[in-house]
């Protein structure tokens, strides 16, 4: 079964072309990760599918409802999670007024358990919210009626690193049990710990659909090495070293090949310090797409609507 169909999607805004002949598809009881660098067309399709806006051309399917059909749509949204790239609340009501009043409209099977692993203060007013606190509210209202699909744009934006990871563990387990998550990043990390398979778009076009597991692996590392001798570029000239850069006694550069050989060859040096990074998704265009990093298409649209 298929939760999500992309078909030929395209949206313009006057002369600024957003999304541009986007097809893909999201499995049912799949994490998909949506990559791109910010204003490449990410949210944008994110709109469209939620039914915010609709397609120039083609179209999309959301749990079997056309994106251009808003009452089809508006049904099948009654088992969707939406969780926005910024979302957007009623500063003068308190944490718990709201998903109150969010209950109202859809449910809220799963809300206490929710509560027990994201935890933001529910008798403040959310105008006093830290940025975290308002993300982990907008995690409880996106999954608390308990849907058959999560859409989420940037979802762990603002979370410490231990609620990034409770976040990424929940989002696991969820898919374990039957949900189908697609969520936005350009966090490649972010996207390496949980998703099945992923989508690269770059200046609204996609150009990668793969296994998580294929795209970091042709992705290479961020490689700092620091000796106790002065380094010369000799010392590093061997397959899979890129943008090599030395600095007095250290190297920082991307390493895509052969990880024996590089262990192999740092041998040969006193290493005093080895740090080893993913890269950034924009690291990963330019080795791997031929370009250099992405441009912006221009800026996308934000709907915080939750």
């Amino acid at each position: 079964m298929t939760a999500i169909d992309v078909q030929g999607l395209t949206k313009t805004y006057g002369e600024t072309v957003a999304n541009d002949d986007l097809s893909f598809a999201v499995e049912d009881g799949e994490i998909f990760g949506f990559l791109g660098p910010n204003g490449a067309g990410k949210t944008t399709c994110i709109r469209t599918l939620m039914g915010f806006q609709s397609p120039t051309e083609g179209t999309a399917t959301v749990l079997g409802a056309d994106v251009r059909d808003a009452e089809a749509l508006r049904e099948a949204r009654a088992d969707v999670g939406y969780l926005p790239a910024h979302p957007s609340f009623d500063g003068d009501v308190t944490g718990g007024a709201f998903l109150d009043f969010q209950a109202d409209l859809k449910g809220d099977a799963r809300r206490a358990e929710l509560l027990e692993l994201f935890d933001p203060p529910l008798d403040r007013k959310i105008r006093e919210y830290s940025t975290g606190n308002a993300q982990m509210l907008a995690i409880v209202q996106a999954f608390m009626h308990d849907p058959d699909l999560v859409v989420m744009d940037e979802p762990t934006s603002g979370l410490d690193p231990l609620k990034q990871e409770r976040f990424n563990e929940f989002v696991r387990e969820e898919r374990d049990r039957g949900l189908t998550v697609f969520f936005s990043s350009h966090v490649l990390a972010e996207v390496r710990r949980i998703c099945d398979r992923v989508g690269i778009v770059r200046d609204g076009h996609l150009v990668a659909l793969e296994d998580v597991a294929d795209l970091l692996g042709r992705g290479g590392k961020r490689v700092r090495v620091q000796t106790a001798e002065r380094v010369d570029p000799q010392d590093f000239a061997f397959e899979g070293v890129l943008d090599l850069s030395l600095h007095g006694d250290s190297a920082h550069f991307t390493f895509a090949g052969d990880y024996d050989d590089l262990i192999d060859h740092l041998d040969d040096l006193t290493v005093v310090d080895l740090t080893v990074d993913e890269p950034p998704l924009e690291d990963v265009f330019m080795h791997f797409y031929g370009e250099s990093a992405p441009s912006t298409t221009g800026p996308e649209p934000e709907d915080g609507r939750v």
